[in-house]
């Protein structure tokens, strides 16, 4: 394994499970621990960017460009997301919407799927 996998398997890694673990301090409300929830989010989000920038480094590759294209795909990305997770919210956790719950997901994720050949193309 090469050095800039193994750094990146290990930061990714714990990023994730910062990340994760925040939301949950967040979104759990038996856990009454919002605001730490908030912070542990804080920090997986800075270890996950701080991994994508070694990364790039260690490859020795251009920083990102900034521009409409990239902009984009950013924002399909986080609307995506945001519109599987309402789904996911119809289906468990309000009452009587499984079916509407079942279709938005649906949609979150062919939004979601649309990123693959616009970020690598189709061949």
């Amino acid at each position: 394994m090469k050095k800039e996998n193994f750094i990146a398997l290990i930061l990714g890694t714990v990023g994730g499970l910062l990340f994760a673990l925040g939301m949950c301090m967040c979104l759990l409300p038996e856990w009454n621990a919002f605001v730490p929830g908030v912070a542990v989010t804080a920090v997986g989000a800075a270890v996950l960017i701080i991994m994508f920038i070694a990364r790039r480094i260690m490859l020795g590759k251009p920083a990102v460009k900034v521009n409409g294209k990239t902009v984009g795909k950013i924002a399909l990305g986080i609307v995506g997301a945001l519109i599987l997770g309402v789904g996911m919210c119809m289906t468990m956790v309000w009452e009587g919407l499984m079916i509407w719950g079942i279709i938005i997901g649906i949609i979150g994720i062919i939004l979601l799927l649309c990123l693959m050949p616009l970020c690598i193309g189709l061949k």
